[in-house]
């Protein structure tokens, strides 16, 4: 049976009422006190206190304050009037009944309005964030964009330049070079003339002896020799077409040195990540190409998560695990961002998640399967599940035995083990 507290004094203005009650060596806190417009409960086991008041009071703005073995209520009234009790007399209990349960119902309505508007209120923080941070990116990206542009247009200039410069050079060499020729060819046309001068002799006969002795001469002994070999140079090749026909490959790499199997898993993949990015996905509307990659939103999530903006990287790691659900490094980041926000439900989820997609065990994956592990043991330990935690620790420990840190936790929740189990 509850001990009722008689004991209170309390004393009021045209406008509030100020009531004092005390709680006899009891610890209250703000869960222990229940108050509505006309209905007023403190109960502090075994201790109970229940007042249904005069008078409807605003029970939004009154207020309580706990110290020095007291509770102190200040009770604004709803109209400026004077009480002539604090608690309404001659009411029997049907009707002290429908008050509380009116109480209580009110009560009720006001946290469910209460839920709905955080609710609310949080989504619209999340999308918030998330757009503040896609202007941020946005006008980064934009300033790369501007500086690399500027860098083209200097690139251009330069190559037009140099390209200028070269032309001129190639003019004055090849006027240069027409000269030097020029130079040359006629002193070999003054020569050329004077042998023919030479040569020109009116009979037959003389003509038919310089031609025998022209044909028995080797090498270049006269211009008309030199005309005869020109003569005799065969034809210039006829144009063809050559077909080349290569093996029709997706991979840049030879047949010989494709792993076909890999291969055709890795464009399944894509397949299934080009469905997801264009089926009807409302948070991707706004979203530009490359930025529907899940590779690019977990670097997001993990500037944001180094920023300690954990809301918004669980937003980013959200969105890369509907794009592609395979990956274990974005269950394994969104479970320490759970951790930090006190989820831990969801953080012993992910950490789950993640150890489910990292098989089969082998030494590639040794450190997340290590990370996964600790971060489920974490979660289990602040939920007071130390049974499981420790098993989680242990785990890690086997995977990394030399890990001098977990091994100390692991320790530190046996000792809690120990000292919480009955006989202790």
């Amino acid at each position: 049976m509850p001990v009722w507290l008689r004991e209170h004094s309390w004393r009021q203005s045209l406008t509030a009422v100020y009531l004092s009650l005390p709680l006899r060596g009891a610890r209250a806190t703000a869960a222990n006190i229940f108050c509505s417009e006309q209905y007023l409960k403190v109960s502090i086991p075994p201790f109970l206190f229940e007042a249904v008041l005069y008078a409807p009071i605003d029970d939004t703005n009154s207020t309580a304050k706990i110290g020095n073995g007291n509770i102190f209520f200040t009770l604004y009234k709803k109209e400026p009037a004077m009480w002539d009790s604090l608690t309404l007399a001659n009411a029997d209990k049907e009707k002290l009944q429908h008050l509380r349960e009116n109480a209580v119902l009110k009560a009720q309505e006001r946290a469910k309005e209460e839920t709905e508007a955080k609710k609310i209120t949080k989504q619209e923080h999340k999308k918030y964030a998330l757009e503040a941070t896609m202007k941020l990116e946005e006008a980064e990206r934009k300033r790369i964009e501007d500086l690399k542009e500027k860098e083209r247009q200097k690139v251009t200039k330069e190559l037009e330049l140099w390209k200028n410069q070269q032309k001129d050079g190639d003019k004055y060499q090849s006027i240069q070079a027409k000269e030097e020729l020029h130079q040359e060819i006629e002193p070999l046309k003054e020569r050329k003339n004077e042998k023919m001068n030479k040569t020109r002799i009116p009979n037959e006969a003389s003509s038919k002896t310089r031609l025998k002795s022209t044909r028995g001469c080797h090498g270049s002994c006269s211009i008309f020799s030199q005309d005869l070999k020109e003569e005799q140079l065969p034809a210039p090749r006829a144009a063809a077409t050559i077909k080349v026909n290569f093996t029709p490959r997706v991979f840049p790499t030879a047949l010989r040195e494709s792993r076909v199997a890999e291969e055709e898993e890795w464009l399944h993949k894509q397949a299934e990540a080009r469905r997801i990015i264009n089926s009807d996905l409302s948070e991707l509307e706004d979203l530009k190409e490359e930025e529907k990659n899940p590779d690019w939103l977990k670097d997001k999530g993990n500037k944001m998560f180094a920023m300690g903006d954990y809301l918004g990287a669980v937003n980013a790691y959200n969105l890369a695990v509907r794009l592609n659900n395979k990956l274990p490094v974005l269950y394994l980041n969104r479970a320490a961002c759970h951790l930090k926000l006190r989820n831990l439900h969801k953080a012993i989820e992910d950490s789950s998640k993640a150890l489910e997609l990292l098989t089969p065990p082998v030494p590639d994956n040794e450190n997340a399967r290590v990370k996964a592990h600790v971060r489920r043991g974490t979660a289990f330990c602040q939920l007071e599940l130390y049974t499981e935690g420790l098993q989680d620790y242990e785990a890690a420990l086997k995977i990394d035995p030399k890990n001098k840190i977990i091994e100390k936790d692991a320790e530190k929740i046996r000792q809690l083990i120990q000292g919480t189990m009955p006989g202790s």
